[in-house]
This record gives C-alpha cells, sequence and structure tokens, in this order.
C-alpha cells in the first residue's frame, strides 16, 4: 500500500491530459489511493475578458462538463475518484482550504514557469506551494511514462539534527515510491566546498590550506555511510561537486532520473531551481521534484 492515501491534483481552466494528471492517475492506480480532481479558476479579471460574467460562466461551464468525463473514464478504469470546480481570487488560500478538508496528504501540480517579469512582481505560486503546503507537494514538469522509473533522494550532509532526520524522511519516501513504482533509488548529494568556512568576522572568510578538501572528503565518507546503511548501490549513489543548480542540471541532463525527493527546508534553492532566473532549469524540462516536510 502507498504511503500516500489521497492524492489532490490541481489543474488550471485551460489544462486537460497534464503531466501533472497522468502522473496522478498511475499513482493512484498502483496504489489505491483516493484521487481528488480540482480545476481553480482565476477570478481576477486582469484584462476585462469576464466583465460581463457570459465569458466566466462560459469557462465553469465548460470546465465542469471536462471534469464530469474526466471523472467518468477513471472511475471506468478503476479509480475512486472526486473532482471539483473553484472559483477563487486567492488559488494558494483556495488549494490550502482544500488540502486540509479532503485530508490529502500529496498535492500534485504541473510545473508554472512564469516569464521573468512577472516573476519580478509576484511569487509564482509553485514556490509559494513549496513553503506553505503543510503536505508533500509534487511538482511535475514532464514525464517520459506515467509512472517514474529513476528516483533520487536529495539529502543534505551540511545539516545537523532536525536536517539529518528529514534526510531519513527524503531517503524513506524515495524508497516507499520507489517500490511502489518498481523504480530503481538513486542517491544524490551536492557539496559545494567553496561554501564552506571556519568563521567569517567582517573582513571577510576566513578559511585554511586544504580545507576545502577536507569538508569533500568528510562529506563523502558521510555520504557513503549513509548509502551503506540504507543498501543503495554504489553505481546508484551520485556525489555531485559545484554549485547546487548547476550540478543538479547537469546531472538530470546525464541521467534518467524521473523524480528528485528533497526535503521542504531546501524551498529556497527549490524556488531558484523550479522557476528562477537559472537557465538550466528550462533547459531540463524532465526534473519532477516531490518536496516533503518534516515531519510527513
Amino acid at each position: 500500500m502507498s504511503q500516500f492515501k489521497r492524492m489532490l491534483v490541481m489543474l488550471g481552466p485551460q489544462m486537460r491530459h497534464t503531466p501533472a494528471l497522468q502522473r496522478a492517475a498511475a499513482l493512484a492506480e498502483s496504489s489505491g489511493a483516493l484521487l481528488d480532481i480540482n480545476v481553480m479558476v482565476d477570478d481576477v479579471d486582469t484584462f476585462g475578458l469576464m466583465s460581463d460574467g457570459s465569458e466566466r460562466e462560459r469557462l465553469l461551464t465548460h470546465n465542469r462538463l471536462w471534469l464530469a468525463d474526466e471523472a467518468e473514464q477513471l472511475r471506468d478504469s478503476g479509480l475512486d475518484v472526486s473532482t471539483d470546480l473553484l472559483l477563487t481570487r486567492d488559488p494558494l488560500g483556495s488549494v490550502l482550504e482544500q488540502v486540509e478538508r479532503l485530508g490529502c496528504d500529496l498535492l500534485i501540480k504541473d510545473v508554472q514557469h512564469e516569464p521573468v517579469l512577472k516573476r519580478l512582481l509576484v511569487t509564482p505560486l509553485d514556490w509559494q506551494l513549496l513553503k506553505d503546503s503543510p503536505v508533500a507537494v509534487h511538482l511535475v514538469s514532464d514525464i517520459r511514462l506515467p509512472l517514474p522509473r529513476q528516483i533520487a533522494a536529495a539529502v543534505d550532509l551540511n545539516s545537523h539534527g532536525a536536517g539529518e532526520h528529514l534526510d531519513e524522511q527524503v531517503i524513506h519516501t524515495a524508497r516507499a515510491l520507489a517500490l511502489q513504482c518498481n523504480a530503481e533509488l538513486h542517491l544524490l548529494h551536492v557539496c559545494d566546498a567553496s561554501k564552506t568556512h571556519l568563521a567569517d568576522f567582517g573582513a571577510g572568510t576566513v578559511t585554511m590550506p586544504g580545507f576545502e578538501g577536507g569538508v569533500r572528503t568528510a562529506q563523502r565518507t558521510t555520504f557513503n555511510q549513509l548509502g551503506d546503511h540504507h543498501q543503495i548501490e554504489l553505481e546508484h549513489r551520485h556525489f555531485l561537486e559545484g554549485p547546487a543548480i548547476r550540478a543538479i542540471a547537469q546531472y538530470i541532463s546525464h541521467s534518467r532520473v524521473d523524480v528528485i525527493v528533497m526535503g521542504s527546508h531546501r524551498h529556497d534553492a527549490l524556488q531558484t531551481f523550479l522557476g528562477g532566473t537559472t537557465a538550466h532549469v528550462l533547459e531540463h524540462p524532465l526534473c519532477n521534484v516531490l518536496a516533503i516536510k518534516a515531519g510527513h
């Protein structure tokens, strides 16, 4: 049985058989989880297209009919499906209310690629969900197959205490998902030794000769101990070096990874990775992130 019992997939009014919906349906089919499909229509009339109400009603009617037809097809395939159509001026608040009301433990959504100008004016919804969602969030950019075939657990060996516990949760979640999907489990860490220092006295970072090499060696040792503890094959361990965004992007371009499982305490890095100005993100659309919360 899956670790996730009820999944909420969030769609926009123009979305249909998107990667997120395909992934959600496949996960529900493989696990027996309940599947809730929500279409959220933004009621902010930015361009005056809905000023007389007729355009809004046409859009709502069209989506009600599509939802009913989609739910019927999915039920015919054996899934337990519910649907809802929400007209809202607060997409973030609405989806969080739905998560709580339905008792969902996984939120699935297509990655929203925002234009640079819009990112300067508002915080993309994806970033807000990574920060504020009380449950795991699976952001889907594109998929090779409905079910993932290669899953990487990304750990942060720079953290201690609660961070170490979250790394254990990341590995547990990734392993459970891999077992459910009959997928390979990989272990991933990025070591950026250049950001590690002994002290900062205001006049600059203080380091010692060979210190970066020592950090790298220590983290590699800890990484392999973690891999040994969780019985992850050597060829499935990926110790990357350099700036995190660039290193992950290069890893994606040279691997078949379908999902990277990460702890949500790294949401700042995830924000940059999923929707920031870094060109690497847009060049690698097959990176899908499953972000989990501490205590999940």
